[in-house]
Parts: C-alpha cells; sequence; structure tokens
C-alpha cells in the first residue's frame, strides 16, 4: 500500500542494504528539511552532537546552525517555541530526548498544541512533530524507561503514531512532517539499532493505518513499538504447539483502525493486547473494551491484556522481569478454555 500523499524523493533511490532504525529515522529527517526549508529541528543536544541515540547526526552540519539547533534544558520551553514557529509558517520537528521528560511540556502540548486548530476554528495550523524516544529494555532507570503513550492518546487534537521498525520509521515520519496537524512521533528505544534490508526512500502503509504482519486462526495478538517483536517471537512459538497466531501492529495508536483491527478479531474469535507500560488505565484498556464494544457475539473470549507491571519502571537488573516476554504471553493464553 502507498500513502495517500506521496512522499517525493530528494535523492535517488539507494540500493538496499542493512539500515538501523535509527539511521532511517535520520534520513527521514534529512530528506524532509532538504525537500522543505520550511521543516527545522531542535531540541536537546540534536545539534553538533547528533542526539543521545545519534538519530539526528550529520544534520547539523548539512543544514546549519538556523535550521538544526540545540535548545535549553527545558522542554515546556521547546514546544511552546514550536508552537510560535508553526504558527508563523515553519515545520518544527523537534525532540524530547526522552520519554519522561516530555512531562514538563505536558500543559503546552496538552492545552495548546492540540487545541490550537479547534480553538480558532481552524485558522491556525500546528504542523509539529513531537519525537519522543519511549520505552525500556535499554538497561535504563525511570525517567529514560516511560511507556508515555496513554497520556497523550487520552487527549483529542493529537495524532499519536510508533513505528516498529526501520521501513515504516522512514515512511511514517515522513507522513508525520508533511502532516497539517501536530503528532506525536514515539520511537521505541529498544528498537533503535534492529536493522533491515533497506532502499531508500521507501513508502509503505499510510501512517494512520494498522499492518498485518503475520496471518493466523486461532488469536489475534495486538503490539505496537517494542512489542511487536515480542508479538512475533510468540507467534513463531505458539506455532510449534500448533496454535495458529495472528500479529497486528497497530503503527497508529490514536486515531485507532478499527477496521483492520476488528477484521481480525473476527476472524479468530480471540484477541490479547501486548504492551511495555502499566495495565491498569493502560492503553490496552481502551483497545479491549473498544473490541468488546464492536465484536462481543464473536468473541470467544474475554480479551487479555499482557503488559507492564503496575509499579514504576523497576531498576535494569529487574526490567527483564517487568516486560512482556513470549513465554508470559503465552501463559497468558493457557489461562482461556480452549474446545
Amino acid at each position: 500500500m502507498t500513502t495517500t500523499t506521496p512522499i517525493a524523493p530528494v535523492v535517488a533511490r539507494k540500493p538496499a542494504a542493512p539500515t538501523t532504525m535509527a539511521a532511517a529515522l535520520n534520513a527521514a529527517i534529512h530528506d524532509a528539511m532538504a525537500a522543505d526549508p520550511a521543516v527545522v529541528l531542535f531540541g536537546e543536544d540534536v545539534g553538533p552532537l547528533g542526539g543521545v541515540f545519534r538519530v539526528t547526526d550529520g544534520l547539523y552540519a548539512e543544514f546549519g546552525e538556523t535550521r538544526v539547533s540545540d535548545s535549553p534544558l527545558a522542554e515546556s520551553g521547546i514546544v511552546g517555541t514550536a508552537i510560535g514557529m508553526a504558527i508563523y509558517g515553519l515545520r518544527p520537528v523537534v525532540e524530547m530526548q526522552f520519554d519522561a521528560f516530555s512531562y514538563p511540556a505536558f500543559q503546552q502540548i496538552v492545552s495548546h498544541v492540540a487545541k490550537m486548530r479547534n480553538r480558532t476554528r481552524g485558522k491556525i495550523e500546528l504542523p509539529i512533530v513531537i519525537r519522543i524516544p519511549y520505552a525500556g529494555d535499554i538497561g535504563g532507570v525511570e525517567h529514560h524507561s516511560d511507556s508515555s503513550e496513554a497520556y497523550w492518546t487520552a487527549t483529542p487534537g493529537l495524532t499519536v503514531v510508533t513505528p516498529s521498525n526501520p521501513a515504516d520509521a522512514y515512511s511514517m515520519l515522513r507522513e508525520a512532517i508533511q502532516s497539517d496537524d501536530p503528532v506525536i512521533f514515539m520511537e521505541p528505544k529498544s528498537r533503535y539499532w534492529m536493522k533491515d534490508e533497506l532502499s531508500l526512500p521507501v513508502q509503505t502503509t499510510p501512517m494512520n493505518k494498522a499492518d498485518v504482519l503475520r496471518e493466523g486462526a486461532d488469536v489475534t495478538l495486538i503490539a505496537y513499538g517494542p512489542t511487536v517483536k515480542t508479538a512475533l517471537a510468540t507467534a513463531e512459538l505458539a506455532a510449534e504447539e500448533g496454535l495458529s497466531v495472528e500479529v497486528i501492529d497497530l503503527r497508529s495508536l490514536s486515531p485507532f483502525d478499527d477496521e483492520t483491527v476488528n477484521a481480525s478479531v473476527r476472524k479468530t474469535s480471540r484477541a490479547a493486547v501486548i504492551h511495555e507500560a502499566a495495565q491498569f488505565g493502560g492503553y490496552g484498556a481502551e483497545v479491549a473494551a473498544r473490541l468488546t464494544e464492536h465484536n462481543f457475539f464473536h468473541l470467544a473470549a474475554p480479551i487479555l491484556r499482557i503488559t507492564g507491571f503496575d509499579i514504576p519502571y523497576p531498576s535494569p537488573k529487574l526490567e527483564e522481569h517487568f516486560l512482556p516476554t513470549p513465554d508470559r504471553i503465552l501463559a497468558a493464553l493457557g489461562r482461556w478454555e480452549w474446545s
């Protein structure tokens, strides 16, 4: 599938090569900046350093300090500045550096970024992309491993997306930068170094659509961001036990692709949602409620949630026990009555 708004390549198509997610994101920002002089990049250490995860490496050297600039350590100021830039015609791409570092900017994002277009009856658009590296499994501590997606999906006016692989990282970020509405672009830190063979530039499924990554008949695993790889590994193990598992990568958390997910759940009649965030009040609760409302008479069992525990993110020595794993997912599926 291709996007409804084509991404115009600004460089000749490159031969396929092993490409990390971080490199794909870097290429997406580079190509967007080369294609549109209104695209600017700023945040903490995104300039000469190239970002904590080197996602912005080399961009300062190529585009200069007028388009790539380091900001003070003040996330509310970063987003507040982006609002002003967007009002005056620029397309700012800003980085929050780590998931929990976005919390000081919460008021700016929720009260202004998400509401400006509605508040002005469409007269003021805010084409801002807020990049948030999120989730754990990198040996980090709290404030460096949060999964904060539910905060943003609970806020009308924000598009919230998360890629799970390098190809989607490139295509979805290009599409997000072209959007006239604000986008929370959540990047799973533990997948920055995963590699796929890519020929850039690349276009994948439109960012507001989910992808069925593996066909199955017995149960649907619904994942996004870092847990997509976990879901696929679970499906492989389940197949050894004779269980046919369908895997869906949501990609867009808000808006939600009801059509794709409902079709899968109605086919398999069972579903489980996987995420790293705590279970209580987590994003999976919304997914489970939504699917139950739409598919109640098609379900053979309650929808499960396999998630992180209801505690602050633990120390690096304990995170392997906190994160959903294929074994924990299979154990949860075993709680159902299978006939």
